[in-house]
């Protein structure tokens, strides 16, 4: 008489063969996942300066505080180691952010250089507003004699009394990397590596921006396009300018001087970019928006 398979064994071949089954369909699965993601990866949004071999990054948030910084020390006619000794010292005593509190020098401490109110800064709302900010800075500054050719942390320590004297030279190369580039000194070493544009930018309020810190441009607009005359180091200043407010300003293209930097990739290539006029393009409007 013939054997009859224990219905537990079968029970288990298709728990088994199920079980194989779901293991490659969750194989498949995370391999379609994985590469998905490879896809949408979202960009890593950084700022960096590159002079002399060496690259320097910050954030976007970080990038516009710096180049409001060195703006104003260029439309004050400073020569680019004054803006060096101020992103120096931003970067020490705040890291370039805007701080809305005090650290261990004292509780009323406030903004980009940790100005004390107290101290005769100004009130608090002046020194948390960066134009003032750094105006403020530089008024000091030009009264040290010889601020040029002093070691930067002398410098900085005559105008910011720190209880860290020394902490200000970490940060030397980091702000001469800045302020060359910013300056308009060192030509396309600032570039920004940025994601797609969340809402459309407006040339008008670029215009008024860059006005705002460097004073009244010869400018037209062209449709989505701000051209603002300029030459020389003045023009990479401004160009660079936009480059580090395209986040904030939702630009995606800034051209000068045979050069074009784009906020995909954030390099700044070869072009037909004339040399007496900066072209910054702002963002459309997304798709979809309506």
């Amino acid at each position: 008489m013939a054997r009859s398979i224990p219905p537990v064994r079968r029970r288990r071949s298709s728990v088994l063969l199920l079980g194989a089954a779901a293991a490659a369909a969750l194989l498949l699965y995370l391999l379609v996942m994985a590469s998905g993601r490879d896809e949408v990866r979202p960009v890593r949004e950084r700022c960096t300066a590159t002079v002399s071999g060496a690259s320097w990054s910050l954030n976007p948030d970080q990038a516009v505080n710096a180049s409001t910084i060195t703006a104003v020390a260029v439309a004050r006619g400073l020569p680019p180691r004054a803006a060096s000794i101020a992103l120096a010292t931003a970067v020490q005593e705040s890291g370039l952010r805007n701080l809305n509190y005090g650290d261990d020098a004292g509780p009323d401490s406030r903004g980009l250089f940790q100005q004390r109110p107290s101290q005769g800064w100004g009130a608090q709302e002046q020194v948390m507003d960066p134009v003032y900010a750094a105006n403020a800075f530089y008024d000091a500054l030009v009264e040290v004699p010889g601020y040029q050719d002093l070691p930067l942390t002398v410098a900085a320590q005559t105008v910011q009394r720190s209880a860290f004297p020394d902490a200000y030279a970490d940060h030397e190369s980091e702000g001469r990397a800045f302020a060359s580039a910013l300056t308009g000194q060192t030509p396309a070493a600032l570039g920004c590596t940025l994601g797609p544009a969340e809402a459309a930018g407006d040339p008008d309020t670029v215009l008024a921006a860059m006005s705002a810190l460097y004073g009244e441009q010869q400018a037209m607009i062209l449709g989505e396009v701000l051209v603002v005359g300029a030459s020389g180091e003045y023009g990479w200043s401004l160009a660079q300018w936009a480059v580090a407010n395209a986040k904030a300003l939702n630009i995606n293209d800034v051209s000068y001087d045979s050069r074009t930097w784009t906020r995909g990739n954030g390099a700044w290539s070869e072009s037909d970019a004339p040399a007496a006029q900066v072209a910054i393009k702002t963002a459309p409007a997304p798709a979809g928006s309506g």
